[in-house]
């Protein structure tokens, strides 16, 4: 009887701990991919970005929300640029863990944002490997600049708008982790650390230390 009871009870606590930590991804408004297209930089334009972050988040229960790629886009035949940090809502912004990454958009683009390993973490609540892990995975694909805004028309710096994964084109990455080679600004930035060699393919970004990951924010 006594063991039977101690099982009942370990499995009523098991139950609380689930119910507690799918609470806490419903409250989810942050993360990094857990997986990028598998095309290096061509995630289907914006919108096949934005289903990527839809389909992740819904995987974990956070699918409720309406979910945005962290992604700038040039302005090219006639069309618009789109800026990164005006498709992602107000704030604030939690992790899987319910750690707050920034409460608004300013916050977001300025030395309050709170991106580090350790807070940058995927849908699953999982921390993403970065500089000195193997695979190195802290390159974030952002098409930014350090403000948010889309880099002007002209020189390639979101690989076509995400949709090459060939050798032409680059594409403006961040360091979700805040680390790189050296101090020299600006390596630790989580938005505009460097661009991508060699192309836009996903050996391209691997050599660097990327995976084609990127950042997803929930806009309402």
């Amino acid at each position: 009887m006594r063991t039977k009871c101690v099982t009942l009870a370990a499995a009523g606590l098991l139950a609380l701990a689930a119910s507690a930590a799918q609470a806490q991804t419903a409250d989810m408004s942050f993360f990094v991919t857990s997986a990028g297209s598998g095309k290096g930089a061509d995630l289907g334009g914006l919108a096949g970005a934005d289903a990527i972050c839809q389909r992740l988040a819904q995987a974990v229960g956070a699918g409720g929300k309406t979910w945005r790629a962290y992604l700038s886009t040039q302005a090219v035949g006639g069309a618009a640029a789109v800026n990164a940090r005006d498709r992602i809502g107000a704030g604030p912004w939690r992790n899987a863990k319910g750690v707050v990454i920034a409460t608004n958009v300013a916050d977001l683009q300025g030395a309050a944002a709170n991106l580090t390993k350790q807070t940058a973490l995927n849908e699953k609540g999982e921390v993403v490997n970065g500089s000195g892990d193997s695979p190195n995975t802290h390159d974030m694909l952002t098409g930014s600049q350090a403000d948010g805004t889309a880099f002007p028309p002209g020189e390639d710096r979101t690989c076509g708008n995400y949709t090459k994964s060939g050798t032409e084109g680059a594409v403006m990455l961040g360091h979700h982790d805040r680390r790189g080679l050296d101090d020299t600004p600006p390596a630790k930035s989580w938005n505009t650390s460097h661009l991508s060699r060699g192309g836009c393919s996903q050996d391209a970004l691997k050599s660097t230390g990327g995976a084609g990951l990127f950042y997803c924010f929930a806009a309402n």
